[in-house]
């Protein structure tokens, strides 16, 4: 046990499932790595720099949307260069990611489930929280090996200034606080009554309203731009227009990126996140023949991918450059606007779920030259593992912290020698801070919503994905003599949480540190200020305490 402990404290910290992996493959996995090193080593020596990482992420689409050719025949619309990168690379068929946006996003970014560090919930303004500076993301791990950072995006990741992309580790940073909902925040979605009351003065007065602004977030900001070490900057503005602007700006900025640290011949990690859906777009004409919001909205995004893969190729730079692309989460399934088309597909539910309809998302991996085309990857992925692996890459595992669980497995050896060489057969899959799922290999246990029986211990919620990919038919008996082991699990995975306690995001007044802050964005500091003076605790035990039910708000799984 001392031993144990020892090396724990001297490597990485995976979650506990990993030992008993490691344990039963560790031999085999050395010799890959050994042979993964000599050929990464000689790929370096070729370029003279560590591969050159592009990380594609976007919003609510299921698995098979896209990347599958002839399910979209059945749609009424194309993503051809999509499809493209996942012909001529590796489509997984088994990425899983967390349940929504936040979620997702600060688990790739950290390596780590979001509930170990406060992200498990989409945040909607005023937050007054966010990913914490104590977190060490991807951009700080590759930073520190030399590379060049980029983000470009869609941040979602919290509206507190330790929480903002150039404050965690990126040297040039365009991003949003807040989701996709902010293209509604304008006066023309309140009169079209898409938000209610969020722009009191096109009311008449109300002679009842004694608080002002009340429940209106006043002084909220769309979109902030900065550089490492500089304040941030107010963007264009919060107008739907401006949220029109951002993605179009993002590409532009992205491309230009590449660019520069292409000629200065620098390693770089750049991550574009686009928008990717505005509440109030009208396309006029409709751009596919479904004429549905979503399948309107994939040709900038697929137009996009192949003029990246285009340019990678005029660089000189594509057999340099692992370009991985994919989906956050599933589609919005539950109550979603109509005319969208927001489908799920083979698999049941979508954002939000702990079904794999939630968590089980499109995504491709193209590098030309390194990555043998024309892949069907089974192997089971988690979004976190793109830290480990990139950071692997990228001869950064030494910055990677041991002090901390790092939920992501290395998977390079699955990117260089394809199917059956992944490293992960399990996930954990929590909704807000509550672990709704539990899967092994091709077995999965629910442990909410587990049935009535669940109370006689015998809970009925053990499914078979390859007979069930829906998950609507438990099996009791077929499957109840996994129970124990599920049990087991789950116990391992609680004492590593015991040993390496889940803490709180970071919190802190909205929007500060801007160096363009309108008045009404200050004013929301100076009225926290002002409310708690009249009030018997201090601002710190405010933007500290627990909200009772915080964790169900903005939680599509509730």
């Amino acid at each position: 046990m001392l031993l144990f402990s020892t090396l724990l404290q001297a490597q990485v910290v995976h979650d506990a499932e990993y030992y008993v992996l490691k344990m039963q493959n560790g031999e085999r996995w050395a010799q890959e790595d050994s042979e993964i090193g000599k050929r990464l080593k000689a790929m370096r020596d070729k370029h003279g720099q560590p591969p050159n990482i592009v990380f594609l992420l976007w919003d609510d689409t299921a698995f098979g949307a896209v990347g599958f050719p002839a399910l979209q025949k059945n749609f009424g619309y194309s993503t051809p260069n999509l499809n493209k990168m996942a012909a001529e690379g590796i489509n997984f068929t088994r990425m899983y990611s967390e349940p929504s946006c936040t979620p997702t996003r600060a688990a790739v970014l950290t390596g780590r489930h979001p509930v170990r560090h406060g992200m498990g919930e989409v945040g909607m303004p005023h937050e007054f929280s966010g990913l914490r500076a104590e977190e060490v993301t991807i951009a700080e791990v590759l930073s520190r090996a030399g590379y060049a950072t980029g983000f470009f995006g869609k941040g979602h990741l919290g509206d507190i200034e330790e929480s903002y992309l150039h404050n965690q580790g990126f040297d040039e940073a365009l991003f949003t606080p807040m989701n996709q909902i902010t293209s509604l925040y304008n006066p023309q979605a309140n009169v079209a009554n898409a938000v209610l009351g969020l722009f009191p003065d096109i009311y008449p007065p109300d002679p009842y309203r004694l608080d002002n602004p009340g429940l209106v977030p006043a002084g909220w900001v769309m979109n902030i731009e900065g550089e490492k070490g500089q304040p941030g900057r107010e963007w264009c503005g919060t107008s739907n227009e401006c949220f029109s602007k951002f993605d179009p700006e993002a590409e532009r900025r992205t491309m230009a990126f590449i660019q520069k640290n292409a000629e200065a011949k620098k390693p770089f990690f750049v991550a574009y996140w686009p928008n990717f859906l505005n509440f109030m777009a009208a396309y006029m004409p409709k751009r596919s023949v479904a004429g549905l919001m979503v399948a309107d909205a994939f040709p900038a995004v697929d137009n996009f991918v192949g003029q990246l893969m285009e340019e990678l190729k005029s660089l000189g730079i594509a057999e340099n450059t692992l370009f991985i692309a994919m989906a956050d989460n599933g589609p919005m399934v539950h109550n979603p606007p109509a005319g969208w088309g927001m489908l799920p597909m083979l698999y049941r539910g979508g954002k939000g779920d702990f079904t794999e309809g939630g968590v089980r998302v499109p995504a491709f991996a193209w590098w030309p030259g390194v990555i043998e085309p024309g892949q069907a990857v089974g192997d089971i992925v988690h979004i976190t593992d793109l830290y480990t692996t990139f950071a692997k890459l990228g001869g950064a595992a030494e910055y990677i912290p041991t002090d901390r669980v790092v939920d992501g497995l290395d998977q390079t050896a699955l990117l260089l020698h394809g199917d059956t060489h992944g490293r992960r057969d399990y996930v954990f899959i929590y909704t807000g801070d509550k672990l709704g799922a539990t899967v092994k290999g091709r077995y999965k246990r629910h442990w909410i919503g587990a049935g009535e029986v669940a109370s006689s211990g015998m809970p009925e919620a053990y499914y078979d994905l390859y007979m069930d990919p829906r998950e609507e038919s438990p099996q009791l008996v077929p499957l109840i003599h996994t129970q124990g082991q599920f049990n087991h699990m789950v116990a391992r995975h609680q004492l590593f949480k015991k040993k390496y306690p889940d803490v709180p995001s970071g919190t802190g007044i909205p929007y500060t540190g801007l160096a363009n802050a309108r008045p009404e964005t200050k004013a929301i500091g100076q009225r926290v200020r002002a409310v708690v003076d009249e009030m018997p605790f201090s601002i710190e035990e405010y933007l500290e305490f627990e909200i009772p039910g915080a964790d169900k708000v903005g939680d599509w799984g509730h």
